[in-house]
């Protein structure tokens, strides 16, 4: 019989990856706050999961007990959590990321075996670096925002509660596809496309960056995680990213190469309050497009982050095989064919493309 693996946010950019990539060789309990119906593979058992209610993280407890009384759980994939790019505080982030991490992991401890818990982290939870330094796991925690900020409580509560079933926090770069799926990207992209202004200024230093990963090496990644069970320590915390980070400046000029065939593109740094002021008039004023730069975000511009992924290769085996710089090209060449589609798929407004898009 099939080793049996737990995924909530099953229904995510990355659970559903996840999913298409053990199926074969797992049976796979698929847990998510949204009821589905959908026809998941001949392995895959889906069920709804509001991690802030007991009597739902109880219920989808007991669900996999009743499909196997004896069940042996070789690995637990924890991505469901919450995050808003608004800005705006929320106690959903305790409720669902922090305690619903908490319910969750003492629900656990009803079966007899659990050989892991991996819990889905982001190296933003780090301090940034110097341009030329490298962080790794051990570089010092400052997360600057409510998103890493419950990321790093969630991490101290692992490690206060997770008892006998061994963790793996994989702390993970910012996620792309070939067609983008990245929030940042996808928006930095649409300036660069539609001739924005905000596309030739930048309230932080264009030579820093931050670092991404390609879903297939994070698939990878968590797959190895999988594999290497029983070889791991009781508590582990891997950087999962790509080894180079592309400073603002090299992407905005590679983006304006490959959308309209500048060989310049000109990106000034602009002071912050300057930044602060502008996004804050149109994030305020009826009628002004609701912009992505937010003036929180404007004090982390300057941040940089460049990882040190030796671990990964150490304990894992792991090397990311993909690169952001190269993917550029098949994320434009989407857009392209079908700027509409493209658009929809990254929630950005239709009526924004260009007219000769349209052509």
């Amino acid at each position: 019989m099939l080793p049996v693996m737990m995924i909530t946010g099953s229904r995510g950019f990355i659970g559903t990856a996840i999913i298409e990539k053990f199926a074969p060789y797992f049976r796979i309990f698929a847990f998510d706050n949204k009821s589905s119906k959908e026809f998941l593979g001949d392995n895959v058992f889906s069920k709804e999961m509001d991690l802030t209610q007991d009597v739902s993280v109880n219920d989808a407890m007991d669900f996999i007990q009743r499909t196997d009384p004896q069940v042996n759980i070789a690995s637990v994939i924890h991505l469901a959590a919450y995050y808003d790019f608004s800005g705006e505080p929320s106690d959903l982030y305790d409720k669902v990321t922090v305690q619903g991490t908490r319910r969750l992991l003492s629900a656990l401890k009803k079966f007899a075996h659990v050989e892991q818990f991996l819990f889905s982290s982001t190296q933003l939870v780090h301090a940034p670096c110097s341009a030329g330094e490298k962080n790794n796991e051990q570089w010092p925690l400052d997360p600057k925002w409510d998103y890493p900020k419950s990321k790093v409580e969630t991490e101290a509560l692992i490690r206060n509660i997770h008892g006998q079933i061994p963790s793996v926090i994989l702390r993970i770069a910012g996620v792309y596809n070939d067609q983008c799926h990245s929030i940042p990207i996808s928006h930095q992209i649409q300036r660069i496309y539609e001739k924005r202004l905000t596309g030739h200024v930048f309230p932080g230093d264009i030579a820093h960056g931050q670092p991404f990963v390609h879903l297939d090496d994070l698939v990878e990644a968590i797959w190895l995680t999988v594999q290497h069970r029983k070889e791991l320590s009781s508590e582990e915390i891997i950087l999962i990213g790509e080894p180079e980070t592309y400073s603002y400046d090299m992407l905005q000029k590679e983006l304006a190469r490959l959308i309209h065939g500048a060989p310049h593109w000109e990106t000034i740094q602009i002071p912050k309050v300057v930044a602060k002021t502008g996004a804050w008039v149109q994030d305020k004023i009826p009628g002004i497009e609701e912009p992505f730069i937010k003036p929180w975000m404007i004090d982390l511009a300057d941040d940089h982050c460049q990882l040190d992924i030796s671990k990964a290769q150490r304990v894992l085996g792991w090397t990311p095989q993909r690169r952001l710089i190269e993917a550029l090209p098949k994320m434009v060449e989407t857009l392209k064919r079908d700027p509409q589609r493209w658009y929809q798929l990254h929630h950005l407004k239709i009526s924004s493309i260009p007219e000769a898009a349209h052509a």
